[in-house]
């Protein structure tokens, strides 16, 4: 069940589910407004030209309320809100109509995991001919809520758990089975 608006106030009020700083005008009927944080990270070249899945990415991060997004170009940024999910709520992030018919592609993977706490950090593309003048402050997405059937056994506990600020990919700390 998607969260409404006096369900969302309601566990702000509680502090059952923590979204800080927030205005009261960034909730809305079924969503909070999400608002672009001031850091800003790109992958930075590597030597070969490729980037693999097994070595950590290094990643230029830099502070600054204006960011200009050039035409192709891919950048990694920050919510200016932090949040705090119960063991009972997932949410995921929407980028707004406005952006998206601007060319700017708005997306975090799209899920927040029951039990997360930290900045969300947000995958932004200029899919326009054009730069994109991006500025810290501006809403840039929203944050919908569902209540889950249970609450998870395992809340989230992961390799971003805490982030704060534009957060490269950890992908290289996965164990994954062969």
């Amino acid at each position: 069940m998607i969260l409404s608006d006096k369900t969302i106030m309601k566990m702000l009020e509680e502090k059952t589910l923590v979204v800080s700083p927030v205005e009261p005008e960034q909730i809305q009927p079924a969503s909070v407004d999400v608002r672009l944080g001031n850091t800003f990270s790109i992958v930075e070249d590597s030597s070969t030209g490729i980037i693999n899945l097994e070595e950590k990415i290094n990643y230029k991060t830099i502070q600054t309320d204006t960011y200009i997004l050039l035409p192709g170009q891919f950048v990694l940024a920050t919510t200016m809100e932090y949040f705090e999910l119960p063991d009972n709520l997932t949410a995921f992030v929407e980028g707004r109509s406005s952006l998206g018919r601007m060319g700017l592609f708005i997306q975090n993977a799209g899920w927040v995991d029951p039990g997360f706490k930290g900045e969300i950090t947000l995958e932004l593309f200029n899919a326009n001919r054009c730069a994109i003048e991006l500025k810290a402050g501006r809403r840039v997405g929203q944050l919908v809520f569902a209540e889950m059937d249970d609450h998870a056994l395992n809340p989230y506990n992961g390799k971003y758990q805490g982030q704060m600020g534009a957060t490269g990919s950890r992908v290289f700390m996965d164990r994954e089975t062969e």
